[in-house]
């Protein structure tokens, strides 16, 4: 086969100057199937996995096809939004913008990134001064169509980046109020790394004639990353996880877990035994969000602590090692996490700590990827078995967590089920010494009532009242 280079896919002299800056030569498969068929107009649905460029695949064409109406007047009329990327979480939000803002840099075209968790005050001025690429979190960008801060009536391509994960967090009804403000006449990109029924019945809803690429089998995974599978009890996962991490090759780390309770507890505890660790999940701020990330890809953070809403943002090159402390409940998950490393051609490893109760959840794994992982006995020594039992994973799946991240939205909670809390039985009490302490409070019905004391009504003491004589009548005088 060979080998083309982006010269040949007919881009623009600016934009391949940006992507030579960036150190880009050679097109992924999914960039050389995909930017030809968007530059020629074609409605697209697109399936490869993750870290092999479809933020490219798309952003590239995409650019090419708006340079035209690019300009350099200050008025907004010039400047309308004319691409709609519509991304699930704010962390894959702020990185699309970034590749986009860096393939345009030699351009006249502006684009902004809008999602919750922020004052939308700050996102408002950019917006009304005008942008023709805007990548937005659904609910987000709602909140600006009720502000009237931005009209979608000009958008001549939308572009649904992981659709799948859209649905996962339940942004249907969002998307659906979306789509009925856009011109009926647009080209439609849809790309995402799983195709479920649900994302082929919504692209049958809004796509026209698309055209279909896969450049991977459906839901598999990557031969460049290595997976591993140990069988651990949960009461141990601690101290084999913190053997893990003084390995050699775990120079980055990131980890997953299922709620955002035991990602922040993970933390505290791996920083309290000398680890340079982080969380990062849908209850911290957007500050935090970002001030940890950019630890993570500096070093200043070795291990970071996330949860499946950090599985579709995250985007660092050359990580080397992605470790599920808890497997994810819904198969698809398992690509989407373990799709962090070895991206862009390079090798990685995945590890899975799976405890006996967990090992359903690994069957339905396997049977989705079509490929058995290699499993290990571990084994833990028993005194580090004993100290590792401070984390008391029974309590940290008890209740129900949220259904999701929806800071992104501002609105009433909705669903992410990657941060469901699976209810488990509370541990029974310990009895103590008088059985008597132990009994539930009952109300006594034979107590004798407390005796009130006498009250004695006190003397008043009369006051003098003025007497009245009557005098004698004269018959009366002796």
């Amino acid at each position: 086969m060979t080998t083309i280079s982006f010269a040949d896919l007919k881009l623009a002299p600016e934009i391949l100057n940006a992507l030579t800056e960036s150190g880009y030569t050679t097109p992924t498969p999914v960039q050389a199937q995909a930017i030809p068929l968007v530059l020629e107009g074609s409605d697209l649905m697109a399936g490869a996995q993750t870290g092999t460029g479809k933020t490219a695949a798309f952003a590239l064409p995409l650019l090419q096809k708006l340079l035209p109406h690019a300009s350099s007047s200050t008025s907004p009329a010039r400047h309308p939004v004319r691409a709609l990327i519509l991304v699930p979480t704010r962390e894959l939000a702020i990185q699309v913008e970034e590749s986009v803002k860096a393939y345009a840099k030699h351009t006249k075209l502006r684009s902004l990134v809008v999602f919750g968790g922020v004052d939308i005050r700050t996102q408002t001025p950019t917006l009304k001064r005008g942008v023709e690429i805007l990548v937005a979190t659904p609910g987000r960008l709602l909140d600006h169509v009720e502000m009237k801060s931005v009209q979608l009536n000009q958008v001549q391509m939308l572009v649904l980046d992981e659709a799948d994960r859209m649905l996962d967090m339940g942004f249907m009804p969002d998307l659906k109020r979306i789509l009925a403000l856009l011109p009926k006449q647009r080209q439609n990109l849809m790309f995402s790394a799983t195709f479920s029924g649900e994302i082929k019945k919504l692209s049958a809803e809004f796509l026209t004639r698309p055209k279909l690429i896969e450049v991977a089998r459906s839901n598999a995974t990557a031969e460049n990353v290595t997976q591993k599978v140990y069988l651990v009890e949960q009461a141990d996962k601690h101290v084999l996880l913190a053997q893990l991490l003084r390995g050699s090759d775990a120079s980055q780390v990131l980890v997953f877990t299922k709620t955002k309770l035991t990602a922040s507890r993970l933390a505290k505890q791996l920083q309290k035994e000398g680890v340079a660790a982080d969380a990062i999940h849908g209850d911290k701020t957007q500050l935090e969000r970002i001030k940890a990330l950019d630890a993570f890809k500096s070093g200043a953070v070795t291990v970071l602590i996330g949860t499946d809403v950090a599985a579709r943002g995250l985007d660092i090159d050359q990580l080397p090692m992605v470790i599920n402390y808890e497997i994810p409940s819904a198969p698809e998950d398992y690509v989407h996490r373990i799709g962090r490393t070895g991206r862009a051609g390079a090798f990685g490893k995945a590890i899975s700590l799976v405890s006996p109760e967990e090992e359903k959840y690994l069957n339905e794994i396997e049977k989705l990827i079509k490929k058995e992982i290699p499993k290990e006995k571990a084994d833990v020594p028993h005194a580090s078995r004993n100290s590792g039992r401070s984390e008391r994973a029974p309590r940290e799946h008890q209740g129900h967590a949220p259904r999701g991240d929806r800071s992104d939205r501002g609105r009433s909670p909705r669903g992410d089920h990657a941060e469901r809390s699976h209810a488990r039985p509370a541990a029974p009490k310990k009895p103590s010494h008088d059985p008597w302490f132990d009994k539930p409070y009952e109300p006594s019905t034979t107590a004798p009532i407390p005796k009130q004391p006498e009250q004695h009504p006190v003397a008043k003491t009369r006051k003098p009242v003025a007497a009245l004589f009557q005098r004698k009548s004269t018959t009366e005088k002796a």
